[in-house]
């Protein structure tokens, strides 16, 4: 008894592990169809883009992500392979266990058949119930005989049913191999298509060490107009502090009071409104929607390639299709429109003392003092021809005079 129970014990476990080794094979698999599908976004932005010094380092941003999503397809193919290599043995020990078992029930039933039959027909069972010696045990024979026929009938039954099992199993074991294989063909393609693409960005490194120079320049160029968008920014901020300071020092306004000395001073509304933006640190959408890659990063960055190219930046950079929208983040209001050379139009929205930049905006849909909801479009983003057809979006996101991430803020 001990020992059937160790063997059940021991099948239920190797159950339970099967099980789970096939819910991973799953999520592995949706995991790796999410970031081919983010390739082939990468892979239709690259291919809206023509290569020029000027978006260089954001094409070689697309070409990392695009690498670094093809590794981990390959290293979620390898986990997939292996997970089904576990589910195939298994599966492998499942059959021959019920064959082994299918031919000790056969061997069994055959044996006891062979004894029945050959001492056993209708007159020995017939003297069987009349050599009884009452009536009583008349009757408990003929039980025990209808039960002995009741107990081959469902040996037999018990007997097909494990083969039909059997054959089940194994259908589902062919299944296991074929897709086994299927992830083997699929491996192989995307160690190819890496090979390619590694290729592709070597060629790309090479074009732009021989172009450092031009390159140094563009960013140089690029820096002075950060730092002008910055300054604007800046002055903006401090205007708007110097206004709420003044409308909480009169009488006739509402009361407003400052999170921080020299800070903005909030109504009470507005103070509401910052709290909820600082509520929903990590869960703000994306500040547009479709297609799109993040390719400029906040903080200062060494390129890994390229020696001695460096780049700083307020916010994120996010590449996108020609035609797309910048979209609000949060519910606030149109706190400033302005023009700077390579930013075209900027829109800064004010949540209570948060706010976020939305730049190289070509047309604007609102307008200053404009109250605006989550997800609403605020204007179209610019495609640049001489950026070799580049639509990128500048976003930023400041607590009264500091900046902060837009990455940990959004979803």
């Amino acid at each position: 008894m001990t020992r059937f129970w160790l063997f059940f014990y021991f099948l239920l476990c190797a159950f339970s592990s099967q099980a789970q080794q096939s819910k991973q094979v799953r999520e592995l698999e949706k995991k790796r169809l999410a970031a081919l599908a983010g390739i082939e976004e990468i892979n239709s932005l690259l291919k809206e883009n023509v290569l020029t010094i000027s978006n260089a380092l954001n094409r070689l941003n697309l070409l990392d992500q695009q690498l670094d999503s093809r590794k981990k397809i390959i290293q979620m193919l390898n986990q997939e392979i292996a997970s089904l290599d576990e589910d195939v043995n298994f599966k492998d020990m499942q059959v021959k266990t019920l064959e082994k078992d299918l031919d000790a029930k056969k061997q069994y039933y055959a044996t006891s058949l062979r004894k029945m039959y050959s001492h056993k027909n209708s007159q020995d069972n017939l003297l069987f119930i009349l050599s009884s010696k009452n009536l009583s045990q008349s009757f408990h024979r003929l039980i025990y005989l209808k039960a002995y026929s009741d107990w081959q009938k469902k040996q037999a039954e018990e007997i097909i049913e494990k083969g039909s099992k059997i054959n089940q199993e194994k259908e589902l074991l062919i299944a296991s191999r074929d897709e086994k294989q299927l992830l083997l063909n699929s491996r192989l393609q995307e160690e190819e298509q890496l090979n390619r693409e590694e290729a592709n960005k070597k060629a790309e490194v090479k074009k732009l060490e021989n172009n450092k120079r031009k390159l140094q320049e563009d960013l140089t160029k690029k820096e002075k107009q950060a730092n002008a968008l910055n300054r604007q920014i800046e002055k903006i901020i401090a205007e708007e502090v110097l206004k709420s300071e003044k409308a909480a020092q009169s009488e006739s306004g509402e009361n407003r009071t400052a999170d921080i000395k020299g800070g903005y001073a909030m109504t009470k509304s507005e103070r509401t409104l910052s709290s909820n933006f600082s509520d929903n640190k990590g869960k703000l959408p994306f500040p547009l929607k479709g297609k799109y890659q993040v390719v400029g990063y906040f903080g200062v960055h060494k390129h890994k390639e390229l020696s001695r190219i460096e780049t700083k930046n307020n916010g994120i950079d996010i590449e996108t299709t020609s035609g797309n929208e910048a979209r609000a983040v949060f519910d606030g209001i149109v706190s400033c429109i302005f023009t700077l050379p390579g930013y075209n139009n900027s829109i800064i929205i004010r949540h209570g003392n948060y706010l976020t930049l939305y730049s190289n905006i070509e047309q604007v849909y609102v307008k200053q003092g404009e109250r605006v909801n989550t997800g609403q479009a605020l204007g179209n983003i610019y495609t640049d021809s001489e950026k070799g057809n580049s639509t990128l979006l500048h976003f930023e996101i400041w607590k009264e005079q500091a900046k902060l991430d837009p990455l940990a803020w959004i979803k």
